[in-house]
């Protein structure tokens, strides 16, 4: 299954990329299963991935780790947002 990354704030920052089209195992399904196979890449992956530091968005809308994720969708990755 191929999806669409792309990463914003800290996450782009720290792992050196915008955006990439990955191709995901057969099998995954959500948001949380996701973030888990990105952070098997190792180091800096594991670290800034995890789910606490981040918050996605599929095609555009917020979305909760449970959330199913599609062939061609678009995952937004990101800081979580904070005010003052």
């Amino acid at each position: 299954m191929k999806i669409e990354l792309v990463y914003f704030g800290r996450p782009r920052e720290h792992l050196k990329i915008s955006n990439e089209t990955a191709d995901v195992p057969e099998g995954l399904a959500t948001l949380a299963e996701l973030l888990a196979w990105l952070r098997s890449r190792g180091d800096v992956w594991a670290q800034e991935l995890s789910d606490s530091r981040v918050r996605c968005a599929i095609n555009q809308e917020f979305s909760g780790l449970t959330a199913r994720i599609s062939e061609h969708d678009e995952i937004a990755i990101f800081s979580p947002i904070s005010g003052g």
